[in-house]
């Protein structure tokens, strides 16, 4: 039986160029033909959270059809196509890697004996010229996105056609509402990488910051932030099991 590791793609292993270069380019196309709209890319955003409220989960990361609909709303004949303009941005540095040595961590899980996915909410057409310039593809075995198999972090369904090929040993993320919850549903081991720790935390070796007040906080915090809600403590379902500060981390924990 094939054991597993899954990863998160963005804000784990790389920078997509959605923030900082495809929606200024979707703007500036809506601009040219109606100047007087203000807040297009927060109105886009807004359908997005949307269908995530209305469970809609793999809907909500179809950006090429929130901007149609949003073309249509507002009665533009402007013709955009989300996954063209990302092709057209895909070049470093408005791509990157978010450590020089993600390939080599990869690569080493693999002389572990260990079958590596993706397990991303953004859709293969926006994920793959990303990854292919990035030279990612090429580490994974399989590629898992919401565009095939019609679900999206956290429902624990996305993970389906792994289990299916084997036993998943550990899910790798940055984010606690879609990683760490979705990989605790199943069972899996969640190990949240967490880059912004103290340098005091850093210090410690994975094994002593288990069960530590002040990573329970960081969690806590970032759920929040991640749901923009209140919440009033930690549930058990979104408490990671491992917490990394750098992939580097990632072959030594695994190892035990």
């Amino acid at each position: 039986m094939k054991k597993w590791i899954t990863f998160d793609l963005d804000g784990t292993l790389m920078q997509n160029p959605f923030v900082g270069h495809v929606f200024p380019e979707i703007e500036r196309r809506i601009l040219l033909e109606d100047k007087l709209l203000e807040n297009i890319v927060d109105q886009l955003v807004l359908e997005h959270e949307t269908r995530l409220k209305d469970g809609r989960t793999a809907d909500a990361y179809d950006w090429d059809d929130i901007v149609l609909q949003y073309l249509k709303a507002n009665g533009l004949q402007t013709s955009i196509h989300v996954e063209e303009i990302l092709k057209g941005v895909c070049v470093e540095p408005n791509i990157y890697l978010l450590e020089d040595s993600v390939c080599e961590v990869l690569d080493e899980l693999k002389q572990l004996g260990f079958s590596l996915a993706v397990v991303t909410n953004g859709f293969t057409k926006y994920q793959l010229p990303v990854m292919d310039v990035l030279q990612l593809t090429e580490h994974f075995d399989l590629i898992v996105t919401p565009q095939e198999v019609g679900y999206a972090k956290p429902d624990k369904r996305v993970y389906g056609s792994i289990l299916e090929l084997g036993e998943i040993h550990a899910h790798v993320g940055d984010r606690i509402d879609h990683d760490v919850i979705s990989a605790n549903a199943i069972g899996v081991r969640s190990i949240w990488i967490c880059r912004y720790l103290s340098d005091s935390l850093k210090e410690l070796e994975p094994d002593e910051r288990k069960g530590l007040p002040e990573i329970y906080d960081i969690a806590w915090r970032k759920l929040e932030r991640e749901t923009k809600k209140r919440v009033e403590s930690l549930p058990a379902e979104a408490v990671p099991k491992e917490v990394i500060w750098s992939l580097s981390e990632l072959p030594s924990v695994i190892s035990k």
